[in-house]
């Protein structure tokens, strides 16, 4: 019998290939803009998360320079090594500022954010309880963390509730999306909030997708629903969306940052981001609370892409996001649907499962402050054609 590698590791490959649920790789020649090139074929793009259409800035673009030019390009450590710059600095002082929180500190990636909280956080004899739609490094965070995993149906406080009474355990950490990635909907966070200082719970939002697009300043969730460092103890933003550059964050009190430090193991045993992205960051975080009319073309749009796929009779989730998901059901009507919005030159990936549960596969929508209206009909004249074309 064959034991090797690639006879052992085949069937699954295969195996998902005939569910419709291989994964492929574009290859983009662009800079990360509306209308992109992506193998060689131009597309108008709605599926980026660069939601307020910085990554591409002028600004962003010379403060990188500028600072590649001083810095170099490599950190060359760790942050508790040598890596921890002056831009590093600055930017967790400036993040934490802007989020109300006594401090911030950078990580280099948001799953290894979610993962170095987590982890640092709870451990054996302790809670956990996760909603059903977290990101997946939120979940695979809480399984690894050791503490006793629970997983309470989405945006359902009565059975969160009820599992909380249940507990009794020394520490108990809610986890949440403050915007799910793939519904693009809001966690209730007050009544969250509430009942974790009802039940001496600690409360943990990734504002991913949040950070930037929601509050009057670009807050995010945090702002929107006006919670403090209080009610919200532990805040995770990341950097690669709606900032436009890369990175993530936690944000919270002197002791919380402090203890990421002594004990996150994400933070501690790995290379500081370039310090020239931090620079360019704290160049997008003056933008974003300079040019709020980003925000709010950003949500005029999204307001009437919902007007007019409803016209249409698609099946849209209840999100004010810039994520807004059409429902197809099946991986092959998703797949079929994203195929023939792609021979029309627009650009929207078809989510499938594992990433979301079977039977709801779905295109995702993503709209950018760097879209124009007639862009947005012009996705919308192309999903009514195709919307016509695919079998239900």
């Amino acid at each position: 019998m064959d034991h090797s590698l690639d006879h052992i590791l085949a069937p699954a490959l295969a195996e998902r290939r005939a569910a419709h649920r291989y994964r492929h790789r574009r290859l983009l020649q662009t800079p990360q803009v509306p209308e992109v090139i992506i193998d060689g074929q131009r597309y108008l793009s709605f599926c980026s998360n660069d939601y307020l259409g910085l990554a591409n800035h002028p600004d962003v673009i010379q403060r990188l320079q500028t600072a590649a030019a001083q810095y170099g390009v490599g950190s060359g450590a760790s942050h508790l090594v040598s890596g921890h710059s002056s831009e590093h600095h600055a930017l967790e002082e400036e993040l934490a500022a802007f989020c109300g929180r006594d401090r911030a500190l950078l990580f280099s990636t948001g799953y290894m954010a979610n993962l170095g909280a987590i982890t640092a956080l709870v451990g054996q004899g302790d809670v956990v309880f996760e909603d059903r739609l977290n990101h997946a490094s939120l979940l695979d965070a809480g399984l690894l963390s050791g503490a006793r995993f629970q997983r309470f149906l989405h945006n359902d406080l009565d059975n969160l509730h009820a599992r909380l009474e249940k507990t009794e355990a020394a520490r108990k950490l809610i986890v949440v999306d403050g915007v799910f990635s793939m519904d693009g909907d809001f966690a209730p966070l007050p009544q969250l909030a509430q009942l974790a200082q009802q039940h001496n719970a600690w409360l943990m939002v990734d504002d991913a997708h949040g950070f930037g697009c929601f509050g009057q300043t670009g807050g995010g969730s945090a702002e929107h629903f006006g919670l403090t460092q209080t009610q919200l103890p532990i805040l995770m933003g990341t950097l690669g969306k709606a900032f436009g550059t890369f990175g993530a964050f936690i944000a919270g009190s002197e002791t919380l940052i402090e203890t990421l430090i002594q004990f996150a193991r994400p933070y501690i045993y790995t290379t500081a981001m370039p310090p020239a992205v931090a620079a360019a960051t704290r160049t997008s975080l003056q933008l974003l609370q300079r040019e709020s009319w980003r925000r709010e073309h950003l949500h005029q749009l999204i307001a009437h892409f919902r007007r007019g796929a409803a016209e249409l009779g698609l099946q849209l989730l209840d999100s004010v996001s810039p994520i807004q998901p059409i429902i197809l059901g099946e991986e092959a009507r998703a797949l079929a649907f994203s195929e023939q919005l792609a021979a029309r030159g627009f650009l929207v990936i078809a989510i499938r499962p594992p990433t979301v549960p079977a039977g709801s596969s779905r295109l995702r929508v993503t709209i950018s402050a760097e879209h124009s209206q007639a862009q947005v009909d012009a996705l919308l004249d192309a999903l009514d054609a195709v919307n016509q074309q695919v079998p239900a």
